[in-house]
């Protein structure tokens, strides 16, 4: 299946990609399918399972339901009239979606948290249901929300992979090494073929253009991530740092005495500034989830701000190798945390961030395909064991550490020449396959790890 890089790196909100853009984006296709039934809906209801349930409070996941189901979409999210509809729908118990009478829904017994076992299909399920004047269920839907932002319904995901209807793509690698083959027979770089597959089904767009407007939302989390201070919600009394970091950063800058591994700490800075904004439910590019929604930006301010030579025109190269790393690994195992544990999401984050460093940096697609696979490989095994079910701990600094090991696995990388013993296909196999051994208990529920040997308050 194509994927395109706007679906590996879409513009939502936090503080999940799966927790809450993907109810959000269930929640509207809810709204389109109750509007083409031959039969009138008094009100509407919802059921969070497995992930959706143990951490859906912590990700906002009955937030984004809630908003979702009142009309309000990812794409055309407004923080001051999502809070005023929040509040309207919290005190009247109506919801009022576009084209459709009047839907009552009352938060507190309408949407319920299923701790009992997962739906089977996925980790993060939920059940909408539609009622009737007398409140019997007339209509229902199971949607699984399966990483970065990503739903399908129950049929959908029964039916198996989601068919293709584009027009054929000049280069159809489903595999690293089909990736590397089809560069090699071409002469063309991971980034040109992954630009000639976009260009056949985007033909009347500006490509460019609007790569370099998701650099531009990255870059402007960065920005604000940098300034902005206080405590983030949720409760666990979380102090932002990284404004505090970069502003020490600045003032040692050109300092005789500074040591070299600096650098570290602006590329954690970078990192850490994007998530606490994410944590804070503000905008940013999934990349390929929000919960590692740092490491690539950071890598890219890194490149961009501190390595010599570096062009924003090579921007959309970045940004099109790492897409197409992200989408080996999203067919080929899993970019959900609730699926296969932090390696799919911070680890993943790190092969793509490492695959753009290299490729701008001039290396080749085998010193690329390297680079992905020493990021990806020393993150496997990585459990998801949010403290409190929030995006934070140890979310923040993870994306930091995720951002320096990718830096580090380009720099290695590009010191060979490509020849390597483990391939990227063998190291997305081996994190789909430690992904479905992994207990849940590790897998985004909050029931192991940090999650429950660090007191929740």
């Amino acid at each position: 299946m194509f994927l395109s890089v706007f679906d590996i790196f879409k513009i939502g909100i936090g503080p999940s990609s799966s927790h809450t853009i993907g109810p959000m984006v269930a929640a509207e296709r809810f709204l389109d399918h109750l509007r083409a039934q031959p039969f009138k809906v008094a009100g509407v209801s919802a059921r969070l399972h497995g992930s959706l349930a143990f951490t859906g409070a912590g990700h906002a996941t009955d937030r984004a339901v809630m908003l979702g189901l009142a009309g309000i979409t990812v794409a055309g999210y407004d923080a001051e009239a999502a809070e005023a509809e929040l509040a309207r729908l919290r005190a009247e118990r109506t919801l009022h979606p576009g084209g459709l009478a009047p839907l009552r829904f009352d938060p507190g017994s309408d949407l319920v948290f299923d701790y009992g076992p997962p739906l089977p299909a996925h980790a993060n399920g939920l059940v909408l249901r539609g009622h009737d004047a007398q409140g019997d269920v007339v209509v229902e839907q199971t949607y699984y929300s399966i990483g970065g932002g990503f739903v399908r319904t129950a049929e959908e995901l029964a039916a198996g992979p989601a068919p293709d209807h584009g027009p054929a793509v000049p280069y159809p690698f489903a595999s690293a090494k089909e990736m590397l083959r089809m560069a090699a027979e071409s002469g063309m770089s991971i980034a040109a073929m992954k630009r000639a597959n976009e260009r056949v089904r985007r033909p009347r767009t500006d490509l460019d253009g609007d790569i370099r407007r998701i650099w531009r939302v990255m870059s402007d989390c960065i920005d604000r991530g940098l300034e902005a201070e206080g405590t983030l919600p949720g409760g666990l009394g979380v102090r932002r740092r990284a404004a505090a970091i970069h502003a020490s950063l600045r003032a040692e800058r050109g300092g005789n005495m500074a040591a070299p591994h600096l650098v570290t700490d602006w590329i954690s800075a970078y990192a850490m500034a994007v998530n606490e904004e994410n944590a804070a439910g503000g905008q940013v590019v999934t990349a390929p989830t929000n919960g590692a929604a740092g490491v690539v930006p950071a890598v890219m301010r890194y490149w961009l701000d501190h390595v010599p030579g570096a062009s924003r025109e090579q921007v959309p190269e970045f940004l099109l190798t790492a897409a197409a790393i992200g989408g080996l690994i999203k067919e080929n195992a899993s970019i959900s945390g609730a699926e296969c544990g932090c390696q799919a999401e911070v680890g993943s984050a790190a092969a793509m961030a490492a695959a753009g460093l290299a490729a701008v940096l001039g290396g080749t697609p085998a010193q690329v395909e390297n680079a992905a696979e020493i990021a990806l490989e020393h993150h496997l095994g990585m459990t998801c064991d949010p403290v409190a079910g929030l995006v934070q701990v140890p979310c923040i600094e993870r994306n930091g550490m995720g951002a320096v090991k990718a830096v580090a696995a380009a720099s290695l990388a590009l010191r060979g020449d490509g020849a390597h013993l483990v391939p990227l296909d063998v190291a997305i196999e081996t994190m789909r396959q430690t992904g479905r051994d992994m207990s849940d208990k590790y897998k985004e529920t909050s029931q192991g790890g940090l999650a429950v040997n660090l007191p929740n308050c």
